[in-house]
């Protein structure tokens, strides 16, 4: 089984950028806190996120046509990669998420965008983040705007679940990892 360890090494060997390292932390966190939501194993899930974007660095233009090949040649689970390449259905790939994993990797690609976003305006940042906070900012459009709410919404139908619930799981596994991330705030007063 691919092991956080393992995909850290692998991500390292095509992520150098810090916003698309950071990004994959905020991935591999939520997938984390998705995967206890589920029953499953959160160091598993924490690595596929981890992975997700392996060769957007390298191939921006070419997002997920370069991942299949060398994961498998690296050893990666081909169930491992298939959630992977599943979190670009109806954008990059055709590989429709199927599996609670790569259904939640396709929700939580998106939204940690809006949670990192919304925590990095607050000056206790993440530590103090509510899931109604996070809501507004989700209804308004105009922030975070480069994030697909569509998206977002359409992977918590296929997850069965509500946005502010999956919100609220991303939150909470984001949460324990607040420094790592960037996330502890300013310290200045409201």
């Amino acid at each position: 089984m691919l092991t956080l360890q393992r995909a850290k090494e692998l991500n390292d060997t095509m992520v150098t950028e810090e916003h698309l390292i950071l990004h994959a932390l905020n991935v591999c966190y939520a997938m984390g806190a998705m995967a206890k939501h589920f029953g499953e194993d959160p160091e598993h899930w924490q690595a596929v996120g981890m992975l997700h974007d392996y060769d957007y660095q390298q191939f921006p233009d070419e997002h997920l046509k370069h991942t299949e090949k060398p994961l498998l040649d690296a050893g990666v689970d081909p169930a491992d990669v298939r959630a992977i390449l599943s979190h670009g259905w109806g954008i990059c790939t055709d590989v429709e998420p199927v599996t609670n994993m790569e259904k939640s990797l396709f929700t939580v690609d998106e939204l940690t965008g809006i949670i990192q976003a919304c925590a990095r305006m607050r000056p206790a940042g993440i530590t103090d983040l509510e899931v109604k906070s996070f809501m507004k900012k989700f209804k308004d459009k105009r922030f975070a705007a480069k994030c697909d709410r569509e998206l977002i919404q359409k992977g918590c139908e296929l997850l069965g679940m509500e946005v502010r619930d999956v919100a609220e799981i991303c939150i909470a596994g984001m949460k324990e990892h607040a420094e790592e991330l960037g996330l502890t705030g300013t310290g200045a007063a409201e």
